[in-house]
């Protein structure tokens, strides 16, 4: 492979190579797949322990109320409540939902 590689090595106090530090879409490539539709396991262990879903999850890692996520989508508190509730959300409502809470509509489809 005749590819040009840019990269950065780190060097660590016993002056080996310790990391390094390659282009994101690089090290996507490298990974194979990897993308930022990830979760975290602290938004896991919330939805799992408390048994609530993971648009709730979410909004509570985030540190936001119903109400704050209710009005980045347009709706009342209300009715996004209800949403949190629905076992099986829509397409539609889970992009609603991740766009207002800056997230991959994948990221609350768990």
């Amino acid at each position: 492979m005749n590819a040009r590689t840019e990269f950065q090595v780190i060097v660590g106090k016993d002056g080996k190579p310790a990391f390094v530090v390659v282009p994101y879409d690089q090290f996507r490539r490298m990974k194979g797949g990897f993308t930022h539709g990830t979760v975290p396991n602290e938004v896991v262990n919330l939805s799992f322990e408390r048994g609530v879903s993971p648009m709730t999850a979410w909004r509570e890692h985030f540190g936001l109320t119903q109400a704050e996520v209710a009005a980045r989508i347009g709706i009342t508190q209300a009715a996004y409540a209800q949403m949190e509730r629905v076992k099986q959300p829509r397409k539609a409502t889970l992009e609603k939902v991740a766009t207002a809470m800056g997230l991959e509509a994948e990221q609350l489809r768990w």
